[in-house]
């Protein structure tokens, strides 16, 4: 019976795993990338947001054949109450020094539930000002994101 219960509880994982797949990038094609020389001290004097992307249209292009989606007006890219569908979002974020590289890149909707592109921002700020509050190291905050970052989410805000 115990082996009953372990089979059928990895079975509900892989399943539920396997329906929220846009809820996480593919690390086969979005390992994650870091800029060079950004240290914590560097990190946490950028004024985020009124700095400059470099994420062009060729690079959103490529990274939306990386996932086999059509564009932002591919369906798994749902519509938000703005009516934005997906964010090509950064794997490590750039507040923790992440690159605008395809490797580091990946389409998420805004629209999903309950996780979606809105939820990650939001978790993406949280991380920054624990890094810069000194209650968090930078490995450990990037490694948050790498590895699900849903699971972060739920440490700081609770399910969504």
């Amino acid at each position: 019976m115990a082996r009953l219960c372990s089979f059928l509880s990895l079975v509900v994982l892989l399943f539920s795993a396997s329906t929220r797949a846009d809820d996480i990038p593919d690390l086969t094609k979005t390992p994650g990338v870091t800029r060079p020389g950004l240290t914590k001290s560097k990190i946490c004097s950028i004024k985020w947001g009124a700095d400059e992307r470099h994420v062009t249209p060729n690079m959103k292009k490529q990274v939306f054949a990386n996932y086999g989606f059509s564009g932002y007006d591919d369906p798994r890219c749902t519509t938000d109450a703005h009516g934005r569908t997906c964010e090509i979002d950064h794997l490590i974020s750039r507040e923790l020094g992440g690159a605008d590289d395809v490797n580091n890149l990946w389409p998420q909707a805004y629209g999903g539930t309950p996780w979606n592109a809105h939820l990650k921002d939001k978790l993406e700020n949280r991380l920054n000002k624990e890094l810069c509050a000194g209650r968090l190291s930078l490995s450990a905050a990037r490694q948050m994101l790498v590895n699900d970052w849903r699971n972060a989410y739920i440490k700081y805000y609770g399910q969504p």
